[in-house]
């Protein structure tokens, strides 16, 4: 019998970690709401110095807002204000609070990715009814030492289940920092070599500078700093292109550096990315190593301010998996320049003195000119 093939209506793409509001959530359940919120302000009063910490929760009252707008957002100069009449649509949560670190939940009232179950007397008939909402138990939390576990929670109980009193909020915030340093993204790197070239007049990725051609000397310089490497090309060039690396093709066409960016997320959203512009003969250790000691997880990007161009320069870059999103929805707006996203989101900038790493060479002049810098060098 001929074997038929499955139909797939949509294109497969590798999702985002986490839940269904953030890549780092947790819930707690089983206690009373007004445990469960003062436990919450705690914990994050423990993380914030470290961590941005939010939270979701549900009120018990009905109220009905007094202003007839179906959005109202207010500039309160030092936060500010948001009230919707309508609830976020579900597939649009992460977008919310995709700036935080950690997101805390009221389980009692939401599904989280990872649990903090309390083991409360008062609650104890509705956290049996809620044991589907128990996928991962991490911690316990427990009002006295030698406090009875609930048999119907001992089967949820693992090797990675700790268990604590109400009072240990410190070693809590331990926990969730150790288990957000574990998260952290590993990095891959991204050398963009897929642009046309039309100033320079010919391919800038295979001028030789260093004894092998640009893109290859540039992947070799980050490798160390990188779990892979590989190198961003165009459509038109993949038969062109011989590396040791691995390609990663254009998918996002017609964005430049942008769309290269944007390509390489969409293979490896959970993964943070490291560019660098095939175009920087003076590109060196050095200054890799500044960047990558610099990096920020808790940021969008980490980069190098430019005192020349006096903004952050967009091509010597580590994005995070945080990124992905911000990127589209910036294109969503009509923006396709990645130093736009910079300047206008939250990033850790590097101060420099000296720029010659920077140097993009796109035409014969600079080209003669780098080459002499190297030489001198």
């Amino acid at each position: 019998m001929k074997e038929t093939k499955k139909h797939t209506k949509h294109t497969a793409l590798i999702k985002p970690v986490g839940g269904e509001y953030h890549h780092n959530e947790w819930a707690l359940l089983g206690a009373p709401c007004g445990i469960i919120n003062q436990f919450s302000k705690d914990l994050a009063k423990a993380l914030n110095s470290r961590l941005k910490v939010g939270y979701i929760d549900a009120s018990h009252a009905e109220v009905t807002l007094e202003h007839p707008y179906h959005i109202y957002y207010q500039d309160k100069i030092k936060y500010a204000h948001l009230e919707t009449k309508t609830a976020f649509a579900q597939k649009q949560n992460k977008k919310q609070f995709s700036p935080l670190d950690v997101l805390l939940i009221n389980g009692n009232h939401f599904v989280g990715d990872k649990q903090i179950v309390f083991i409360n007397e008062k609650k104890k008939e509705s956290l049996e009814r809620k044991l589907d909402r128990i996928s991962d138990l991490r911690i316990l939390i427990v009002e006295s030492d030698g406090q009875e576990i609930y048999d119907f929670i001992k089967p949820h109980i693992t090797m990675n289940t700790e268990v604590f009193n109400l009072c240990d909020v410190g070693r809590v915030a331990d926990i969730i920092m150790e288990d957000n340093a574990k998260q952290q993204a590993k990095l891959k790197g991204l050398v963009l070599a897929g642009g046309k070239s039309q100033r320079m007049g010919y391919d800038k990725g295979a001028i030789n500078y260093h004894g092998k051609a640009q893109r290859d000397f540039e992947a070799d310089l980050i490798a160390p700093f990188c779990e892979e490497v590989y190198i961003s090309i165009s459509e038109n060039q993949k038969e062109e292109i011989q590396s040791d690396y691995k390609l990663i093709k254009d998918t996002f066409t017609g964005l430049g550096p942008y769309g290269a960016i944007l390509s390489a997320f969409r293979e490896f959203p959970n993964q943070a990315w490291m560019t660098v512009a095939c175009d920087l003969p003076l590109l060196n250790e050095e200054s890799i190593k500044r960047l990558v000691s610099a990096r920020n997880p808790s940021k969008l990007a980490t980069c190098f301010h430019n005192p020349d161009t006096k903004f952050p320069e967009p091509l010597i870059t580590i994005w995070e998996p945080r990124a992905y999103p911000v990127l589209l929805e910036f294109l969503s707006q009509g923006y396709s320049c990645p130093r736009k996203v910079l300047i206008n989101t939250d990033i850790e900038e590097i101060k420099v003195d000296q720029v010659d790493f920077m140097q993009n060479v796109n035409d014969p002049e600079a080209y003669e000119m780098a080459k002499q810098k190297i030489s001198k060098s």
